[in-house]
């Protein structure tokens, strides 16, 4: 996928970079490898190749593309303007994906660019989200705006190159807002990264997005108002060429990024080519997706998904209380379902994360360790990870908190969904983020842990990925207090990449401390992880079958024996619904 180069072109340098976000002490959150593929830096990156390789700076203009994940890679923004200034100044720094916590960083990024006359453009969701949802541009885009920072709200298919002739031409506008029409995937050039840029993430892994859109209403997600509800979808054939250039480079592991996949119009057809290349041709194809809570209910859709490579799936659970997912528009998800759900991807060999969100108005700390327990006790579910519920620019939550001058943290760099950023009705700030801090514990408590193992010997998962899979979402938020999604692989801290407000440490200082810190987190780490071996080494060597409620057959009829479906009013109306809806079919089939 490389482009040529010849000596008789002229260069133009466009830098793509997906920036991180500061951590509490104001340092950029980066490792040796990072753990999530971003797609936007895949998506532009593709489209940008397709630019260079369709000459469209004119034929003597060689587009030379550098793709950078801040989370896994230093910015030398000094390297950047050299670079630039030795190809006769032209060139662009493009700040791709940006979603809320990471627009500080980016504005920080492209302020000694832009001093030093290089065109900054700055997209993402962070951008998009605001100017879809607020009825005037927030104070954060109008001063990047007045840095001569470029702003792009929507997507770039199809508007890469006008944007690219701009910045050649010195004419870029200080925005582009292209929110009203969003374009077709049919055809589009695909998502690719390099496999250099790759290997910097854990796992090896290719992001892709099947499709974009999402049809519900959840009050606090930014995808429906960014991407829209309605689903635009790549072809089977398109998504078979993305994985077949992939695997050409050595990349076997993917992440598709659609918010939902069930909801994907191609699904089946792209499971089917996916399952074709598999099974017919023997090719490795490793998958983690997005699904909903009702995909058990599509028929074949859990079925065919293994076949293809879905090995993981990533379920928005969200939380256990009807009320709380009612009042949150999420009436997609039934708890009734929740384990049967479950089981069913279990059946198939499938490992299930799930989100859960913490911060509903009717959550207390007590209720939030109780569901907690519920989930251990009675809920398959495999790994879970939590979220505080966060007024997201872009969503409904945000837009209406904010038409209601209800006070919100200025700081969005803390828009991570792991910090508090309005008043909860009944807990306080301190208490919230206690609550979310304890939960990780909570959960991943040694008991906890051996019931998961005991469940995957069970249904057939590998013994030793599952440790490393619970290990890795627990230590982030013990050992660095960061979410395990902002996590990696060696944490690398620079003394002269903090926010620029806070003073820059003496030398003495930074080292000395974050050299006792390396050698701390390493030991206990080291306990930690000899604590999850040994729980493994036990459950291995047990020979006794083992079953409990969580993974016993049943339904919402079986309210007696679920706290699942007694713990709260919400619960007992929707299990009271299933009741009648199963009595009235059963009254009605034929004998």
């Amino acid at each position: 996928m490389a482009i040529p180069r010849t000596s008789t072109t002229t260069p133009f340098h466009l830098f793509l970079i997906k920036p991180s976000h500061y951590d509490d002490d104001g340092y950029v959150i980066q490792w040796a490898r990072s753990s999530i593929p971003s797609n936007s830096l895949a998506a532009v990156y593709g489209l940008a190749l397709d630019c260079a390789e369709r000459k469209v700076l004119g034929p003597d203009v060689e587009i030379r593309i550098t793709a950078w994940d801040e989370t896994n890679t230093r910015i030398d923004t000094a390297a950047i303007i050299e670079r630039i200034r030795a190809s006769g100044g032209r060139g662009m720094v493009g700040l791709v994906g940006v979603q809320s916590n990471q627009f500080p960083r980016a504005v920080d990024l492209a302020r000694p660019l832009r001093a030093a006359g290089i065109p900054v453009c700055i997209g993402g969701f962070h951008v998009s989200g605001c100017l879809a949802m607020l009825p005037e541009v927030p104070p954060d885009l109008r001063a990047a705006m007045d840095l001569g920072i470029t702003l792009f709200a929507g997507e770039a298919e199809g508007r890469l190159e006008a944007l690219l002739r701009a910045a050649d031409r010195g004419e870029l506008a200080p925005m582009y807002n292209y929110m009203s029409d969003l374009p077709g995937l049919d055809g589009a050039p695909m998502p690719y990264l390099p496999a250099e840029t790759i290997r910097r993430t854990s796992g090896m892994r290719a992001s892709l997005d099947a499709g974009r859109g999402c049809p519900f209403l959840c009050s606090f997600c930014t995808i429906i108002n960014v991407q829209g509800r309605k689903s635009r979808t790549r072809s089977a054939e398109d998504v078979e060429r993305i994985v077949r250039a992939n695997l050409a480079q050595g990349v076997h592991n993917f992440f598709i990024t659609d918010d939902n996949l069930a909801r994907n119009q191609n699904w089946e057809a792209i499971f089917d080519r996916l399952i074709s290349m598999r099974e017919q041709e023997g090719l490795r194809i490793h998958i983690i997706a997005q699904v909903d809570t009702m995909v058990h209910r599509i028929r074949g859709f859990v079925e065919k998904a293994s076949r293809a490579g879905v090995n993981r799936v990533f379920i928005g659970l969200e939380n256990i209380n009807a009320d709380s997912l009612k009042d949150a528009r999420k009436g997609q998800n039934h708890i009734s379902e929740y384990r049967v759900m479950l089981q069913a991807w279990h059946r198939v060999g499938t490992l299930t994360y799930a989100g859960y969100i913490l911060g509903f108005p009717g959550d207390t700390p007590a209720s939030i360790e109780r569901d907690i327990g519920i989930i251990q006790r009675e809920l398959p579910v495999d790994i879970l990870e939590f979220f505080i519920l966060t007024p997201l620019p872009g969503s409904a939550d945000h837009k209406k908190l904010h038409l209601a001058g209800v006070a919100m943290e200025p700081d969005m760099n803390k828009y991570d969904l792991v910090h508090v950023t309005t008043r909860h009705p009944v807990m306080s700030n301190d208490e919230l983020a206690g609550i979310y801090r304890r939960a990780w514990d909570l959960y991943y408590t040694p008991e906890h842990v051996e019931t998961v193992l005991r469940r995957a010997k069970t249904w057939g998962y590998d013994l030793h990925n599952m440790m490393w899979k619970l290990l890795s979402f627990h230590a982030p938020q013990r050992l660095e207090n960061v979410h395990p999604l902002d996590g990696g692989i060696f944490r690398r801290k620079y003394r002269r990449d903090r926010r620029p407000e806070l003073p820059l440490e003496s030398p003495l200082v930074f080292y000395a401390r974050e050299g006792w810190r390396m050698v701390a987190k390493h030991a206990r780490f080291a306990r930690l992880y000899w604590q999850y071996r040994r729980t493994l080494q036990r459950v291995a060597r047990d020979p006794r079958p083992y079953s409990d409620v969580a993974t016993a057959h049943g339904d919402a009829t079986e309210a007696e024996d679920l706290e699942l479906f007694s713990a709260t009013r919400g619960a007992q109306v929707e299990v009271e619904k299933v009741r009648r809806r199963t009595a009235s079919t059963a009254a009605t089939a034929p004998v």
